[in-house]
Formats: C-alpha cells, sequence, structure tokens
C-alpha cells in the first residue's frame, strides 16, 4: 500500500511507514496520557488525548513528513475500518434508550443545517464589503460558485459537495480553494468540539443542560458492562473481528451494487447522495448493525467490541488530522477565502450555542449535532464517542441524515449566495 505519485516528494511516500508513525503517535498519547508524571497530568487537564491523537498527525503532514493527500491512509480507514468500527459500536446500542433521548437532538441538528445555510450569505456580505474583490470573478470562478460546494460539504458530505459542484458549474480553482478552505476551518472548528467535549460538565453545568437522559443511557451502557464484561477470549476477538470485517465486505458489495443502479437508472438521485457508493456503504452498516442490537449478537459487546471498535475510531482520528496542513492558514492569497470559511463557522456555532441555551440542550446535542451536519458520519461518531462510546451511534444516525438533507439545503444556499453576489 505504497505511494507511487511522483509528485510526492514527502520524507515519507510508503504508506506502511506512515502507518507505523501515526500508530506510534496514537501509542504516544495514550502512554503519556494515562502516565502519573506531574507534568503529563496537567498537560493532558488542558489539551485533550483526543486532540492530540488529530493535532500530532497534521504536524507530519504540515512539514512535509508525509504527504497526507497522497497517502492512502484516509481511504483505507474511512472504507475498511470506519464501516468495522460502526457496526460494533452500533451493534450493542439500546435503541429504544437513545430515542428516549428526546428530540433536542434532532433540533440541534436542525438548527446546525440552518446556520450553515444562512451563514454563507452573511460572510460574503461581511467580507465583500470588507475587500469588493472578492467578488469581483464572475462565471465559473466566482466565489459565490465554490461557497455552494462548501455548503454542500457542511451539510451534506463530499458526495453532496461534487453535487453542488455540477449544479451551480463551480471552476475547478475555486472548486479547489474551497476544499482547501473546507478541510481546515472544519477540521478546526472540530478541534475546537474535541476540546469542549473534555470540558462537558463544566459546561452543562454552567448553562443549566438537563443532562438526565443522557447520563440514564450512560450509566445503562455502565451497568451492562459492570454486570457482563468478561476478559475477552482468542474466540471473542476473532468474532468480534468477523462481525466487523464480514459485515463491511456485505455493505461494500450493496453499495457497490446500490450506488451505480441509482447512476445508471435514476440520475436524478444524485442530488440526494443515492448514487455515492460511500453514502450506501454507512447506511448498509449502520441499517445491519441496528438489526443486530435486537439479536444475540449483541452480547458480544461484553468481551469488549466497543473497544476494539474505538481502537479503529483513533486510527481514523489519525488519519483525519494526516490532511490538514496548518500552514495553509497563513498563506495571503488564501486568507479572504479563510475568512469567509471562518466567518461562515462563526455564523453556524452562534447558532448552535444560541438554541441550546434556549432549550438547555446537553453540550453533547450542540457538538453532535453540529459534527453531523460539517463532518458528516466519518467524524460525527468520533466527536460523539469523545463524551461516551455508548453515544457514537447517536453521531451515525444523525450524520445519515445530514446525507438525507444535504443536497437540498445547499442549493437553497446556493440560490441565496447568487442573490448576495449579484
Amino acid at each position: 500500500m505504497s505511494s507511487s505519485d511522483p509528485i510526492n516528494n514527502a520524507l515519507v511516500t510508503n504508506d506502511a511507514t506512515a502507518l507505523g508513525m501515526l500508530a506510534v503517535v496514537l501509542g504516544f498519547v495514550f502512554y503519556t496520557s494515562s502516565s502519573n508524571h506531574p507534568f503529563w497530568r496537567k498537560f493532558y487537564t488542558f489539551i485533550p488525548a483526543l486532540l492530540m491523537c488529530y493535532f500530532l498527525p497534521s504536524l507530519l503532514n504540515t512539514f512535509n513528513i508525509i504527504d497526507g493527500d497522497a497517502s492512502k491512509l484516509y481511504f483505507v480507514a474511512s472504507r475498511y475500518l470506519l464501516p468495522a468500527c460502526l457496526v460494533l459500536l452500533i451493534l450493542s446500542v439500546d435503541l429504544k434508550a437513545i430515542l428516549s433521548l428526546g428530540p433536542k437532538a434532532l433540533i440541534m441538528f436542525l438548527t446546525g443545517t440552518i446556520g450553515i445555510v444562512i451563514g454563507g450569505p452573511i460572510a460574503l456580505l461581511i467580507i465583500s464589503s470588507i475587500h469588493p474583490e472578492v467578488l469581483g470573478v464572475t462565471g465559473p470562478e466566482a466565489v459565490w460558485r465554490g461557497m455552494t460546494t462548501l455548503a454542500g460539504s457542511w451539510i451534506g458530505g463530499g458526495a453532496n459537495q461534487a453535487a453542488m459542484k455540477e449544479i451551480y458549474g463551480a471552476g475547478g480553482d475555486i472548486f479547489s480553494i474551497m476544499v482547501t478552505v473546507d478541510v481546515i476551518v472544519a477540521n478546526i472548528w472540530m478541534a475546537i468540539l474535541l476540546f469542549m467535549a473534555s470540558k462537558a460538565k463544566q459546561i452543562d453545568a454552567k448553562t443549566g443542560a438537563d443532562t438526565t437522559a443522557l447520563e440514564a443511557l450512560k450509566g445503562k451502557v455502565e451497568k451492562y458492562h459492570a454486570e457482563n464484561a468478561r476478559i475477552p477470549s482468542l474466540n471473542d476477538l476473532m468474532m468480534i473481528v468477523a462481525i466487523g470485517f464480514g459485515v463491511t465486505g456485505l455493505a461494500h458489495v450493496i453499495a457497490d451494487f446500490l450506488g451505480p443502479f441509482f447512476e445508471a437508472n435514476y440520475p436524478w438521485t444524485r442530488d440526494y447522495s443515492l448514487t455515492s457508493k460511500f453514502f450506501w456503504l454507512i447506511v448498509t452498516v449502520t441499517t445491519i448493525g441496528l438489526a443486530m442490537s435486537f439479536s444475540p449478537v449483541r452480547h458480544i459487546e461484553a468481551a469488549g467490541a466497543s473497544k476494539v471498535a474505538t481502537v479503529f475510531l483513533y486510527i481514523l482520528v489519525a488519519t483525519i488530522g494526516l490532511h490538514m496542513d496548518v500552514s495553509k492558514l497563513f498563506q495571503a492569497e488564501n486568507l479572504w477565502y479563510f475568512a469567509i470559511g471562518m466567518i461562515w463557522m462563526l455564523v453556524h456555532a452562534s447558532f448552535m450555542l444560541i438554541v441550546a441555551k434556549l432549550i438547555k440542550a446537553p453540550l453533547f446535542y450542540m457538538a453532535v449535532g453540529s459534527q453531523a451536519n460539517v463532518g458528516g458520519a466519518a467524524s460525527a461518531p468520533v466527536v460523539a464517542a469523545a463524551f461516551h462510546p455508548a453515544l457514537a451511534p447517536v453521531g451515525v444516525l444523525l450524520a445519515v441524515l445530514g446525507y438525507a438533507v444535504g443536497t437540498y439545503m445547499a442549493w437553497i444556499c446556493g440560490q441565496i449566495l447568487q442573490v448576495v453576489a449579484s
């Protein structure tokens, strides 16, 4: 799995070596975060371990030790490890308990969507009043066209982003710039959410949020583990691997059929992500995982299925971090576009925080509702699991909802952007 891309001039071009380095980074973070040394205890009081698992790989990319774009590690993690991780996390889910969390999670998700739809036009208005040259380019390279692709990504995901590029005819240059803005700004916001997750109890206490249902769900999961947990045998671990990767393999077969089927027979469904293989991959593993949660298979959790899933999740986090180039934040030609992205995200975040305060929603709902929009299925479970592994399925379910509404809401955002730019 080595990269043979001739333009890859990074120090490490072999993905096996890159994976080894990421594994060492994760090992270092976990070793130091569990250390009793006063320095590390103090360090991890302020900086969450999960954030370090994400930030340190970004430095490998920033300093050109590993080329995150040339590496196939994220593709492998998102297509193989993520589906297996979701299956193992979801199969033990108590769907009734999750539904008992009430409508606040859905309200926060929809608030996040509206924040993105409105935030784009607001950001464009502000920056164009400060720097009118932003609106100077017309045609396919117009900034508003590029912003529609960003809206698609931040509400649904990559498939929705590609749909917006086609619908609004965004040119290659502006699309490339917006992809960079997408990666940097979304990753900064994810880092902030991970940091906030480590302070969730204090934040919820200050805002007076009602966390009763959340605590009840976490308590139920912890009680199950206390009563049923056992030291996993080799047989247990092989069953966990068989279930995780077996379902992943089946889901790929279904996705490889359904994506092209809808593309060939119902091309209009492209606007709703139904032609995307990744969409069907996530929907399939989620559906099978939920079905297994009603069967005896769910008891494999007692042997540590969610712990194995969490290992996969941390590898995914490291590969996501490998795509962030911190230095691009400081390139002069991109500053105005990054300013648009930062203001846009600030509007989205403000909407989330205000509504969360009004309905007394716990920080968890705000963070996961936001990430289900901005990050999608690849990172919403990461943020959810930062609060508690039992809550990861909530992130998955909301992210799937994001796929469903992404193109439609991004299209509305594009219409408003067009009016602002004209």
